[in-house]
C-alpha cells in the first residue's frame, strides 16, 4: 500500500504538469494529456513495481487502465458541469477522485499481499 501510495504521489503531483492536468479534463483534446498523464503513472508503477515485488508487472497495467477510466469521469463531469476552481463541487470533485485512486491502491495491495 505505501509503494503505491508514494507512486500515486508522484506521478499524480510530482510529475503531473498543467497541461496534463487541466488539458484532461476538457471537453475537447483531453485524449493526449490524460493518455500522458496515465503514462505517468504506468512508467512509475512499472518501475517501482519491479524493484520490489516483479512477479506483479501486470498490476502497474490494471492501476494504468482504471486511472484512465477514473480521470475520464472525473473529466466527463467537470468538462459537463462546467467545474472551475470556483465551482462549489469542484474539491468535492478531486476528492471523490482521490479517493478512488486510494481505493485502487488499497485493492491492488490487497491482491498483492494475498497473492505474495
Amino acid at each position: 500500500m505505501l509503494l503505491l501510495t508514494v507512486k500515486h504521489i508522484i506521478a499524480d503531483f510530482v510529475l503531473q504538469n498543467s497541461w496534463m492536468a487541466i488539458g484532461k479534463d476538457q471537453k475537447t483534446g483531453w485524449a493526449l494529456p490524460l493518455l500522458a498523464h496515465c503514462l505517468v503513472h504506468l512508467a512509475v508503477a512499472m518501475t517501482l513495481i519491479l524493484i520490489i515485488a516483479p512477479k506483479f508487472w501486470f498490476v502497474a497495467i490494471i492501476d494504468f487502465l482504471i486511472h484512465i477510466m477514473v480521470d475520464r469521469a472525473k473529466g466527463l463531469c467537470s468538462s459537463t458541469f462546467g467545474m472551475t476552481y470556483e465551482h462549489p463541487w469542484f474539491w468535492t470533485l478531486i476528492g471523490v477522485d482521490q479517493a478512488l485512486h486510494h481505493l485502487t491502491g488499497f485493492g491492488l495491495a490487497i491482491f498483492m499481499s494475498a497473492n505474495g
